[in-house]
């Protein structure tokens, strides 16, 4: 009886009554794969296995290149470009309507490059889109996808010279794609306003994390939308832009996402702070509104075999993971992302461009699972705090309350440390003592009776 009582007391001196894993309130995954979704031979298994996830979101860039008559033409051809039977709109339709079948809602991101005649000057698909003419495309996009559309968002990473032209003055080297950014952004406004669509949701931003002589830092350019200065001080006579929230795609480096960049207008995932700070600075100023919700609407870790900044693959399950535990505890952060499902393909040349695409898939671009694909569905962290340890996990796939065992590693094999009941989003929270060079997992059955186990983790002092 005493042996009996004393091993009761020890296990609860080793798991303490989970806490509240307090995210933001509804906070959603959204899943980004567009090679696979694009390809009508993979499309139907790809969304199978998103949905297996737990997944029911998904964000879809819609390029005005892409769709738009003689797009290479320095001409604009005779058309209504307010009416969706201008366009080509087959590499979205399949995509789109797959999801809605699904009952999964859909981040629409509308952006360039653009058609070239859409440009001032004609010389290339990116150099000042005009205003009038996204406006007007705006409405045919909005006629067309309305109705299937949860929220929308304008441009990818404004930021990016690949995406905007140009970034900087090449005299005075001052940002100029804010305000480029500007006038976009209020054009679509107007277009999907004029379309009936002025109460859909809108988001603002979709900025890279981090700025270099060519890419405006997303601080810098978020201050130049909503015309303001360093002190954040409104200059001008711009208006108070009304939108619904900020996207941001919030990478980090190989070092992990505790990373904290030096530039003090960038913001990797272990910076968000920066980023909600300048938005309620922005509110105070009457420039956003106040206490805008954070959109984090691209976010991967980088594996191998990238060369430059890829991690292992234990690592990358491990970094997604606490990446997740970040964004989740955060209240402003409304949902969060990941982007592939498979790497991407390999290209011609050295390892530095063979692999200069994006390997943050949870497959490599042969299929083969990575620890990733079994942490994206069993979140598991494990932080460090003194002498114990914080451990925060979701079973990502569950409709509900649910069971889950928490097992670590010992010598010849894994033991249970505690079941725990998740709440009803899924997640869990608890605490055990620190044990030098252990390792967790989480164990899960399906409601059919599958048996999932995540991949391992190892403990991480932040």
């Amino acid at each position: 009886m005493r042996r009996a009582l004393l091993l009761i007391v020890v296990a609860l001196a080793v798991v303490l009554p989970a806490a509240g894993a307090h995210g933001a309130r509804g906070q959603t995954m959204t899943f980004e794969a567009p090679v696979d979704l694009g390809d009508a031979a993979t499309r139907a298994p790809a969304m199978e296995e998103i949905g297996s996830l737990g997944v029911r979101s998904l964000r879809v860039i819609l390029y005005w290149q892409t769709v738009a008559p003689a797009a290479e033409q320095r001409v604009k051809p005779s058309f209504d470009e307010t009416d969706p039977a201008s366009y080509d709109w087959s590499a979205y339709d399949a995509i789109i309507d797959g999801a809605r079948e699904r009952g999964w809602t859909i981040l629409l991101t509308v952006s360039g490059p653009v058609p070239r005649w859409a440009t001032n000057g004609a010389r290339d698909n990116l150099t000042r889109p005009s205003p009038n003419e996204f406006r007007k495309f705006m409405q045919a996009v909005g006629r067309r996808y309305g109705a299937k559309v949860a929220r929308w968002s304008i441009w990818n990473e404004p930021n990016q010279p690949q995406f905007l032209l140009p970034q900087y003055s090449e005299r005075t080297h001052t940002p100029l794609s804010p305000r480029i950014y500007r006038n976009l952004f209020l054009a679509a406004q107007r277009g999907l306003r004029n379309v009936g669509l002025g109460d859909a949701p809108l988001l603002i931003g979709e900025t890279s994390p981090r700025g270099t002589g060519k890419v405006v830092a997303p601080l810098t350019f978020l201050r130049g939308v909503a015309c303001l200065n360093a002190r954040y001080r409104r200059h001008g006579k711009c208006a108070a832009l009304d939108v619904d929230g900020y996207a941001h795609h919030a990478y980090t480096r190989a070092s992990g996402p505790f990373f904290r960049p030096e530039g003090p207008n960038d913001v990797t995932i272990g910076v968000l702070g920066r980023l909600t700070t300048a938005l309620d600075r922005a509110g105070r100023a009457r420039a956003l509104p106040r206490r805008l919700p954070v959109h984090l609407t691209e976010f991967g870790i980088q594996s191998e075999p990238d060369p430059v900044s890829g991690v292992s693959f234990a690592r990358q399950a491990e970094y997604r993971s606490l990446s997740e535990r970040i964004a989740w505890f955060n209240p402003r952060v409304a949902s969060f992302s990941q982007y592939l499902l498979r790497d991407d393909a390999p290209k011609d040349g050295p390892p530095a461009v063979r692999y200069s695409g994006f390997e943050t898939g949870l497959r490599t671009h042969g299929g083969r699972a990575k620890p990733s694909l079994a942490g994206f569905r069993l979140v598991l962290t494990a932080l460090r705090r003194g002498s114990r340890v914080s451990l925060w996990g979701l079973v990502r796939p569950a409709s509900g309350a649910t069971a889950v065992r928490v097992e670590y590693a010992a010598a010849g094999g894994w033991r249970t440390l505690a079941t725990r009941t998740t709440d009803a989003r899924g997640s869990f929270s608890a605490t055990t003592a620190l044990r030098a060079g252990r390792r967790y997992r989480l164990l899960w059955t399906a409601p059919d009776g599958t048996v999932f186990r995540g991949p391992s983790t190892r403990v991480y002092t932040r």
